[in-house]
């Protein structure tokens, strides 16, 4: 049996084509690899708790929970093939973040690139210590549920390699108790670049909705730069955001004949972002189409009746770490 489980926070009342790639595309993906097995099961949930250091307002923090479960559905993934629940609703998560903080140090924290980052951007008075100790609540999720696959993008690889010396570490001292993980990373989807070239992230604003508006599609992707060079010289489509962003859509044939175009010249980026936008059109139209119809209610009573079978799940490792640590007498 193989265990195969990804995430999204709650942090917007929508999600980018970016964070399609990285964790629900992947996820189908696997799922039509290894449906095939009965025994093996997915695993999809929100992550909510970690969406409290960008969303701190309760009521919005609903409405992102309810429409990302919405976008899971639109996108595809079937509730009878995949468990989709509340990460808030499995109170075993934060119990394992308490038996898993004593065993890391600050200074390996340090190393790790969201804390960099908050370095870099001269907000070091600001860092707060979810952003210290994000990458043990990432950790956690994952080894809570002995997942044997991640989907991830490449930003999260790091990430990955701490959840697996955390569980490694945990199971020096005191047996074997979690797998190590493994991640999944699609290197041709690993980073989705937008307008600057930098990856999409709504930390950027940079990014295009699942839900965007037919005109709103049309004006971000008239907006994107390209190069200075004339219509009849020859491009490298490897270096162009329009095509690094059209190539996610097609099939490979269909790849083909547009880096042929780029290569050959006479392509203009005019002809290109037409050539992307519709492309992401029908893309983007059947999730909106898919979505209409999901009610609030319809999720509440999925994520209410899910969060029966996580738990259960849940519960069982958190015994198990209970009895090691010497909680259970």
């Amino acid at each position: 049996m193989k265990r195969i489980l990804t995430w999204l926070q709650a942090t917007s009342e929508q999600i980018h084509i970016g964070n399609y790639f990285w964790a629900i595309k992947p996820m189908l993906d696997l799922i039509d690899k290894f449906s095939v097995d009965p025994t093996n099961e997915f695993i999809v949930f929100i992550a909510n708790m970690h969406s409290l250091n960008t969303v701190q307002n309760g009521a919005q923090l609903a409405l992102n929970t309810r429409n990302l479960v919405k976008c899971y559905l639109a996108c595809g993934l079937d509730p009878q093939k995949v468990l989709i629940f509340n990460q808030s609703d499995v109170p075993a998560h934060a119990q394992l973040k308490v038996v898993l903080e004593p065993l890391t140090t600050f200074a390996f924290m340090k190393r790790m690139h969201k804390y960099k980052d908050f370095l870099q951007s001269g907000k070091e008075d600001e860092i707060n210590l979810w952003t210290v100790t994000y990458p043990i609540l990432m950790a956690w999720d994952i080894i809570l549920y002995d997942a044997d696959i991640v989907p991830v993008g490449k930003d999260n690889k790091q990430h990955m390699e701490f959840a697996r010396d955390i569980a490694w570490k945990f199971n020096n001292i005191y047996g074997e108790t979690f797998k190590l993980p493994g991640e999944y990373i699609q290197e041709d989807v690993a980073t989705v670049p937008w307008i600057d070239g930098r990856k999409m992230s709504k930390s950027y604003n940079n990014y295009i909705w699942l839900f965007d508006s037919d005109d709103i599609l049309l004006k971000k992707v008239k907006s994107i730069t390209t190069s200075a060079l004339s219509i009849e010289e020859s491009k490298n489509p490897d270096e162009c955001n329009l095509y690094n962003i059209a190539k996610l859509f097609l099939d490979k044939q269909e790849n083909q004949e547009l880096r042929a175009k780029y290569l050959n010249g006479w392509l203009s980026f005019k002809y290109a972002k037409e050539y992307l936008y519709e492309k992401i059109l029908p893309f983007i139209q059947n999730i909106r189409k898919n979505s209409e119809h999901i009610t609030d209610e319809e999720i509440r009573v999925l994520l209410s009746k899910n969060a029966e079978k996580a738990n259960e799940i849940a519960n069982q490792k958190i015994k198990d770490v209970y009895n090691k640590v010497g909680f259970n007498l």
